[in-house]
């Protein structure tokens, strides 16, 4: 079958959806109902986007929806989160996650809504911003499906709730909702869900991931020092740039010939600086280091080997202990693993099937992404979580690139632009229809 009829019953209007006998037609109705001011705050939270732990306008936005919706809502919660309750009965509780915060880039997709925002970072300086990961489809779909779910009480029992949460591009802002009482001032939940877009699903569909789902991430600063000195005369220098070298070729056995072929890992070098002048051998040169993987294990021998090899190569060059290489973990950017629970998870891709076809739910490989979603699974109450993936890309261009195997703009692409309406659509009615398998009354 054609994307495109796939896609109709999302698109038909209100009318043509109730006299549409099929499961879930209520959820239908309200989305079609409620789509015009979901648009209106889509294109407003694109073109005004926010950085991390700066997110007060796209959170007042989250705020009044929620409130609107019917929720009891707490603003300033943990940072600028928002915690919108919705509670309706005796039965379990379900955390819904969206997150709030853009990326400072400028955004080059040539939108009629496209941010032409410039705004201060924590560091004072003026810099572009975009929302090139689509926390704006999120925090649509986060309001759409307080919306939906309100309106259909009779529908379910138990209680709601939605989470809006900052900084999740720089891994923190779980983390501080956590620690500042979430899950004790607020019903703990008994099932903790969220959504995702996806650069590589066409709209309207939905992809799940049972287990690790994405990965462990690690950011790593190594400051390799030496003895500086005239590059004409070398001999009288422990040139730092050399050591690097040898550091970074070093560095890519770690996966190749320490790391089990079976567990995915990654040791990426993304910066390399050092050095003002082509005849001055420089007295340090920094790198900077991302890491993925997913078990804890890989993750720990990947940290011990990095500083391993570090010194090894710097006892190699001839250097005093006293300027080994530098190596820091940058605590605050880490982001553990997500790994979806299995059996909620397979739960939430039969309910969504049900609601959307099984042809639109496909199951998909894990990424080495990483996202802090993985944090409100990971506290002493071990909450049940589940992310699953919401296509985001124009089928037209998505089956262009099936064809030709033309790139797509992937997230964090200053070109990447998700496909509003079937997203929107698809993401609240996914969304909602987890929700209400998991507080539906029996």
């Amino acid at each position: 079958m054609k994307l495109a009829a796939l896609l109709v019953p999302l698109l038909l209007p209100p009318a043509l959806i109730a006299a549409n006998p099929a499961p879930h037609s209520a959820v239908a109705a309200k989305i079609s109902a409620d789509y015009p001011l979901l648009d209106a705050l889509y294109r407003d939270l694109h073109a005004h986007p926010d950085l991390s732990l700066m997110e007060e306008r796209s959170a007042a936005k989250v705020a009044a929806g929620l409130r609107e919706a019917g929720c009891e809502v707490t603003e300033k919660f943990g940072g600028h989160g928002v915690v919108g309750v919705l509670k309706n009965g005796p039965g379990p509780t379900v955390l819904i996650r969206g997150d709030l915060d853009g990326l400072p880039m400028q955004e080059e997709t040539g939108l009629p809504y496209a941010s032409q925002a410039r705004v201060k970072n924590l560091a004072g300086q003026e810099v572009p911003a975009m929302h090139a990961c689509g926390h704006d489809i999120h925090m649509t779909c986060l309001v759409g499906t307080a919306r939906v779910l309100s309106s259909l009480r009779d529908r379910w029992s138990g209680t709601l709730v939605f989470v809006g949460q900052p900084a999740e591009e720089i891994g923190t802002g779980a983390r501080a909702m956590l620690a500042a009482g979430l899950y004790r001032k607020f019903p703990k939940p008994d099932f903790a869900l969220a959504l995702h877009d996806s650069a590589t699903l066409p709209a309207g569909t939905v992809g799940t991931v049972e287990g690790f789902a994405l990965a462990n991430v690690d950011s790593v600063d190594i400051t390799v020092r030496g003895i500086g000195g005239h590059g004409a005369w070398p001999h009288t220098t422990k040139d730092p740039i050399v050591l690097a070298a040898r550091i970074v070729t070093a560095l890519q056995t770690i996966v190749s010939r320490e790391t089990r072929p079976l567990d995915p890992a990654v040791v990426t070098v993304g910066s390399i600086h050092g050095g003002t002048k082509h005849n001055i051998i420089p007295d340090e040169v920094k790198l900077q280091l991302t890491l993925r993987s997913y078990t804890d294990a890989v993750r720990e021998n990947t940290l011990a080997a990095i500083r391993r090899i570090c010194r090894g190569e710097a006892i190699a060059a001839g250097l005093p202990e006293e300027l080994h290489p530098l190596v820091t973990q940058v605590g605050t950017q880490f982001t553990p693993a997500t790994r979806n629970d299995v059996a909620l998870t397979r739960r939430v891709h039969a309910a969504i099937a049900g609601a959307l076809g099984a042809d639109r739910v496909r199951p998909v490989d894990p990424v080495m992404g990483g996202e802090d979603f993985s944090e409100f699974g990971r506290t002493m109450e071990k909450v049940p979580i589940c992310l699953f993936w919401l296509g985001a890309v124009d089928p037209v261009k998505f089956a262009e690139h099936e064809r030709t195997g033309a790139p797509l703009p992937s997230l964090h692409s200053s070109k990447f632009a998700p496909l509003p309406e079937p997203t929107i659509r698809t993401g609240i009615a996914a969304m909602s229809a987890a929700a209400l398998d998991l507080l539906g009354k029996k």
